[in-house]
């Protein structure tokens, strides 16, 4: 293949991938972007290999049939409950790539025609490595303790900033010394900091705020791929990691909003945990059957559904499906309150809710709804804990203090699905489940909705 005709083949993959990216802000163009996504990753790997840089080799063809299978072979068995843990891994596999390729460059020979180009060739060796190398080990702590794997406790060990600070003033200095010929073994004790690095910063954030560090991590696996870009003077590379890097700074910050927390510190980390004595909560969590919640349904004019990680956990988005179109069946106002960080990865709830066929117009966001809560006739909330949480206004020493939250307690009635009286995830106890307008609808979401469904024709 041509220079021309590989230039040609980046711009048009640059074209979709940009494509796919504003197609994904809708749901009902989100398909076709994923679409534009895969053709356009198509064409860069082709235009790639074809290119006249590289030589096309039994090894490389093996390790693109392999890296195929396995692909396929994980998205057929990922369940939708495993799509945030999958997600961090792929966020590591982009890290560790960035590692390897930067090291690789350094035990090559390399014919630089002036120092300022040997300068800048070992800037993006050192840059792609670092970022790389935390990216790697912050998803694989990210991993863990999505996949339960790691407890969600924030880790605070005293002085962590300032450990922080050392670590990276440290990699700078061996940045200088790598600079001034001191050897490749700074390199190799940079990549070490960078490694303790990524496993201190996402061990210091509380499991309330890991979709934030799913996007977070995102980010990064994006300027590590932009810095590999640089590196192999490729710039379909460069130009889909500025994509990807500065669209998931884009998803953390919004996201940050939406959780009252500042983005340095997501990206320092250390927040997520309390400061001080949590808020003592009065009464009790008061059950109720499933002839109550179907007696109180068919008493309704409005219903608000807030799903939440439970729901996918149970795999009970059909369900839910299916008693919405009931309820609207019998002229019912039935509508779904989404929080941006509901669930745990980005958009979670709202790919769970297509996949189940939900209308779009009655899906709506937090800030679309929430005022809505005070004229509504009966809530249902589904898996969820902390963007339900009062505590986050009334408390606080809650580690959610000053969260936007979904304020269901303003409905006539909440009923919350909810296996049992445990505080989930983030281990932050809830006191809306003792509020007098709230029941407890306890057991397995998908088994106790279909119980309701038998209730309601």
């Amino acid at each position: 293949m041509t220079i021309g005709l590989q230039t040609a083949a980046y711009i048009s993959a640059t074209v979709l991938f940009i494509l796919a990216l504003g197609g994904l802000s809708n749901q009902e163009k989100a398909k076709r972007a994923v679409w534009f996504g895969i053709i356009g990753m198509a064409i860069a790997v082709v235009a790639t290999i074809a290119g006249s840089g590289v030589a096309l080799s039994s090894m490389l063809i093996g390790a693109i049939v392999i890296g195929a299978v396995v692909g396929v072979i994980v998205a057929t068995r990922v369940e939708m409950t495993g799509m945030p843990q999958l997600v961090a891994a792929l966020h590591s596999f982009v890290g560790l790539a960035a590692v390897f390729i930067g090291i690789n460059s350094d035990l090559s020979v390399h014919n630089f025609a002036s120092d300022a180009e040997r300068i800048i060739h070992e800037v993006e060796i050192f840059l792609g490595v670092f970022i790389g190398a935390v990216t790697f080990t912050g998803s694989i702590i990210a991993y863990g303790k999505l996949a339960g794997k790691i407890g969600g406790k924030a880790l605070i060990l005293p002085g962590r900033h300032l450990l922080n600070l050392i670590m990276v003033g440290a990699s700078f200095v061996l940045l200088i010394m790598y600079m001034n010929h001191a050897g490749s073994w700074t390199l190799y004790a940079m990549t070490a900091l960078a490694l303790l690095l990524g496993i201190h910063l996402v061990m210091a954030i509380g499991g309330a705020d890991m979709p934030v560090v799913v996007s977070m991590l995102n980010s990064y696996s994006g300027w590590a791929a932009a810095a590999t870009g640089f590196l192999l003077g490729n710039d379909l590379l460069i130009v889909t990691g500025a994509l990807v890097g500065s669209s998931g700074a884009i998803l953390s910050y919004i996201m940050c909003k939406a959780m009252n927390r500042q983005f340095l510190s997501v990206i320092l980390g250390g927040f997520g945990d309390a400061t001080g004595p949590a808020m003592e909560i009065e009464g009790e969590q008061v059950a109720i059957d499933v002839d109550g919640v179907a007696s109180a349904l068919d008493d309704a004019d409005s219903v608000i559904i807030v799903p939440g990680y439970g729901m996918a956990v149970a795999q009970a988005q059909q369900s839910v499906s299916e008693l919405t179109r009931r309820l609207r069946a019998k002229g019912k106002q039935v509508r779904f309150a989404i929080h941006p960080v509901a669930g745990r990865l980005p958009g979670h709830m709202n790919v769970l809710l297509a996949e189940a066929k939900v209308p779009y117009d009655i899906v709506l966001e937090m800030d679309e709804i929430n005022d809505d809560f005070a004229s509504t006739d009966v809530v249902i909330v589904i898996g969820s804990n902390d963007i339900v949480n009062p505590a986050a206004q009334e408390d606080p020493n809650s580690p959610i203090a000053g969260m936007p939250v979904l304020e269901v307690w303003n409905a006539k009635q909440v009923f919350v699905s909810k296996r049992g009286q445990g505080t989930g995830y983030s281990g932050i106890e809830n006191p809306l489940f003792y509020k007098e307008n709230t029941r407890m609808f306890y057991g397995d979401a998908k088994s106790s909705l279909d119980q309701l469904l038998s209730q309601i024709s």
